[in-house]
């Protein structure tokens, strides 16, 4: 069994790094689990775990995704937060206004993978970044304030030409992400 997402792989750029490291260096006193730099995806679909007889039904079908879209670029714009005020979960970048094209790709591998037997869950597609797991918040007022102030702001421009399979492999010092395999988008229409 292998544990599976289908994914955007984010390479973070000096402007993205520097929000990161300034989130980091402001929520020092909370006890947050950062995703590392070299981690960092945009989730289409989480999978779970997969035998490897199920694998090719889902390669066959992301390649099918792929040649319906166009390379393409979003913008991540947005700090945000998961979970309720009282109790946040997930810190994320995300864009304020998602390209249709990023959710169209979104909507469609996992209408695509549905009908492949990867059943979809109830949740809609919300396109976003984890950049950490939220343990405990010492200080809520100045975590609050902290996400305010970077609420808004350009974060990085993302180049999108391909789609990733990954395998997810938990480890006590950090999940470790292999690609099983990447799709490259070609439609020509």
């Amino acid at each position: 069994m292998k544990r599976l997402f289908v994914a955007i792989k984010i390479i973070p750029d000096e402007q993205f790094l520097s929000v990161y490291h300034a989130l980091k260096k402001e929520m020092v006193l909370d006890t947050l689990k950062w995703v590392e730099p070299h981690n960092f995806h945009l989730t289409l679909k989480f999978i779970g775990n997969t035998s490897s007889e199920r694998i090719p039904v889902l390669v066959k079908a992301l390649k099918e995704v792929s040649k319906r879209y166009e390379p393409f670029t979003f913008s991540l714009e947005k700090t945000g937060l998961f979970g309720s005020s009282y109790r946040p979960r997930i810190l994320w970048f995300g864009s304020e206004n998602p390209s249709e094209t990023l959710i169209s790709l979104g909507e469609d591998v996992l209408e695509t993978l549905d009908k492949a037997g990867f059943l979809r869950d109830r949740q809609n597609f919300v396109p976003h970044l984890t950049v950490a797991r939220i343990k405990q918040i010492v200080r809520k007022e100045a975590f609050q304030e902290t996400i305010q102030k970077h609420q808004n702001g350009f974060i990085q421009k993302v180049e999108v030409n391909q789609i990733y399979l990954y395998e997810s492999i938990l480890r006590p010092e950090g999940p470790l992400y292999k690609v099983v395999e990447t799709f490259s988008l070609t439609s020509k229409s």
